[in-house]
């Protein structure tokens, strides 16, 4: 009754996933090959492991079982196949990490090239969305997420700068029109570019000065899903719809060249930056081990 190790790999991933085309997804494998692999383990099981929807799959309890002993076991295998790394000049594998739209635009450009560089056997897959989910369910080996993101059960790393800002700013044409707000309260009565997370909460506009904590809630003419469109907010913004409040490094290029204005600035509120976070197991795989050490070799030196 011995299994196909590639086929309860198969079942893993599309269980954790809650579906065929998610677990392809996460595992850059294809719907079909996962169907195909999932039914030639039931039917060697005998038994039935997943109950299929056209909404959803989940595990039975038969499969709930199997997944329940399957995850550490398969961990082992690949933390035992992975030592055979330690006796290679240079690590090889696949990292995959999950992040923030913001961290792939603001925090890994200046990280991806030079290790890459530096291990040129890893490959890395970065996949940006917003939404919290277990990067682990996903078939991912590390993310970056924000301090109040974070998992408690979770190693986590500084990467990037330590601390960041929220910038509020307008074109100068929509201020010399509409007036340039001197209180947070005033945004009120100005036209405002939003955010939307994916759980369908609106992004609160927070400001700070002198210990004073201001949050208002305004409202504007564009509402843009948090990361995925939020360039379209950006270019709005520089064609005069209304004000933005976004990461200061997002904005900073048209700061400088002064598409943008600042707006408020003395209030703009500053946060901690992101960490690199990942299990807190004895043996992480080698693609990963080496990013760590590579991402505290590079805090070091600063």
């Amino acid at each position: 009754m011995a299994a196909d190790l590639g086929d309860l790999t198969a079942f893993m991933v599309v269980a954790r996933a809650g579906g065929f085309r998610q677990g392809a997804r996460a595992s850059g494998s294809s719907p079909s090959s996962l169907s195909e692999a999932v039914r030639r383990l039931e039917v060697r099981l005998g038994v039935r492991l997943l109950n299929r929807t056209t909404r959803s799959v989940a595990p039975t309890e038969a499969g709930a079982r199997l997944l329940e002993r399957l995850g550490p076991a398969l961990g082992e295998v690949e933390a035992a196949l992975d030592v055979v790394n330690r006796f290679r000049d240079r690590p090889v594998g696949t990292l995959r990490l999950n992040v923030p739209v913001s961290a792939a635009r603001l925090v890994l450009p200046a990280i991806v090239p030079p290790f890459l560089s530096a291990y040129p056997d890893i490959h890395l897959e970065v996949i940006a969305e917003d939404s919290l989910i277990d990067v682990l369910a996903a078939g991912c080996d590390a993310g970056i997420r924000y301090d109040e993101r974070l998992e408690q059960d979770m190693i986590a790393v500084p990467i990037g700068p330590r601390q960041q800002r929220f910038a509020t700013a307008a074109s100068p044409a929509y201020l010399d029109r509409h007036g340039r707000p001197d209180h947070p309260r005033e945004l009120l009565n100005h036209a405002c570019l939003r955010g939307r997370f994916t759980n369908g909460s609106l992004t609160t506009w927070e400001f700070e000065r002198g210990g004073e904590i201001v949050r208002v809630d305004p409202s504007g003419p564009l509402i843009v899903r948090v990361g995925a469109a939020t360039d379209l907010a950006v270019d709005a913004a520089l064609a005069g719809t209304g004000i933005i409040h976004l990461f200061e490094d997002w904005l900073r290029p048209h700061l400088d060249s002064g598409a943008l204005e600042p707006v408020l600035e003395p209030w703009w509120q500053a946060f901690s930056g992101p960490f690199l976070y990942y299990p807190g197991r004895r043996q992480l795989p080698a693609p990963l081990r080496v990013f760590v050490d590579f991402i505290n070799t590079r805090r070091s030196l600063r």
